[in-house]
Formats: structure tokens, sequence, C-alpha cells
């Protein structure tokens, strides 16, 4: 059974649709105005992406392009149409995506040196249940339209919720509407905490960690090398690693690699 979408308001759905448009626009006046400028789309929130693109994901994905001798434009669009955009050439590709998009979207070319690790997790009210999909057999769960590792996980469960983005996420938990919401550690954590919400925790471990790439839509497959080569300078100069100290939240540990 197909995950069930949640119904939302007209005038939200509308805006939605809007603010689409109005990124495939901006797409197509870029890459009019500007050749050696790319556009990639973007469906995370803070830390990894913001509207100021600060976030840890925009600014090692700049510089990496302006070493590699292009201008980097990201656009904010839904996890289910971003690809859409990018697999059909409307956009230039995808600034974030795991190993499993270039097996379900051809036009797409990875760039082979990663961008960095996510890790995926659920949260829920009840703290008690195991951070496992075995766990969650029988309960409502909520998940991102657009997010393939959690749809494929879940293909054919029962009680499956499907959303636009974590806004709806999390206020369809907050109001029991569902009882696990799936999305991504570290976004997670910053979302609980710029809408105090106390009572909802992390569950554990994380579910998935996947490596993130950035992907090029395979007219632009030449320019490949160039970025790949651009992330692993900074890599090696350490202007990476100081974008993760300065960009992930700072009482997180671990190394970037």
């Amino acid at each position: 059974m197909p995950a069930r979408s949640i119904p939302t308001a007209t005038g939200t759905a509308v805006n939605a649709r809007l603010s689409v448009l109005a990124s495939v626009l901006f797409l197509s006046t870029v890459m009019a105005a500007e050749p050696d400028a790319l556009v990639l789309n973007e469906t995370n929130a803070p830390p990894y992406s913001n509207a100021a693109r600060t976030g840890f994901f925009d600014v090692v994905a700049i510089e990496a392009f302006r070493r590699a001798g292009l201008k980097l434009h990201i656009a904010t669009v839904p996890a289910g149409r971003s690809l859409v955009l990018s697999s059909e050439g409307v956009a230039d590709g995808e600034l974030n995506r795991t190993m499993v998009v270039g097996e379900l979207y051809p036009g797409l070319v990875r760039v082979p040196e990663k961008l960095g690790d996510m890790e995926f997790s659920a949260f829920s009210k009840d703290a008690s249940i195991p951070g496992n999909f075995e766990a969650f057999r029988g309960r409502t769960i909520g998940l991102i339209r657009g997010w393939r590792f959690y749809e494929k996980a879940l293909a054919g469960q029962e009680g499956v919720h499907a959303v636009n983005d974590a806004e709806q996420l999390f206020r369809i938990l907050d109001l029991g509407r569902i009882e696990i919401a799936l999305w991504e550690r570290r976004m997670g954590r910053a979302h609980l905490r710029a809408h105090a919400m106390n009572d909802v925790r992390e569950l554990d471990p994380p579910l998935f960690i996947h490596e993130e790439f950035v992907y090029l839509h395979k007219r632009h497959a030449a320019r490949v090398p160039a970025i790949a080569a651009a992330l692993r300078a900074m890599k090696e100069d350490g202007s990476y690693q100081r974008a993760y100290r300065e960009r992930l939240f700072p009482d997180e540990r671990g190394s970037a690699r």
C-alpha cells in the first residue's frame, strides 16, 4: 500500500506550487544569463542549508564550485519535485543526494567525491520505541515525500503518511496523527529546538548513515572531474574541516571525512 498523503489547506498547497514555479523561473533566468553558473536544487534544513546559504553543504559546495571555475546558485524545492526538475534538465542537478539516486535517475551524474554524511533518524513522543523498522510495524509513521530510501524501506506497510516538508511532518506528530516521524538527525534536532518541541525525542540508534553527493544533469558531465578535485583539495587544505566545525552543531561529536 503506498504512503497516504496528508491533506493540507488549499492556500498552503497553492503557495507550495507557486514557490516551485518561482524556483523554475529563477533557474531559467540564471542559466540564460550566466553560462558558467549552475543551479542545484536542495531539500534540506539547518544546519545543512538555509536561506542565507550559510549551511554546511551550502558553503562547501559554493566554494568547491568556485574553485572549479563555476558560480553556484542553490534553490530550495520540495524533495519529490526536485528530482523531477533535475532529471528532466530543468535544473542543473541536486546539491546532495544518496547513492541510490544515481540508480533511479540515469539522467543524473554523481560527483564521486562525497559532500558529507547524513544520519537519518526517527522522532517520537514515545522515547521507549527502539530506532529500528521492525519496532515501527503496526505504528503510524510520517515521512517526507520524495525521500526514496524511506519510501523503499516502508513499501507496502500500512499506516504510512507522506507530507511535503518538515513543518507538516512535525505538526502531525505533535497533533498525534502519527507516532513516528522519519527525518535526519541534525535537522530534526534543530527543528525541535527552534520550535521548542520538548516532548519529542530522537529514537536510537539512527536508521541509516548515508554518504551524500552532488549530482549534475548529464549535460554537465564534463564538469564533474573539476568539482570532485575541488572537494578533495578542500579536504586536504583543511577548509572542509573548518566548515564542518563552524557550520554543524557545536555540541556534535565526530570527525569530518
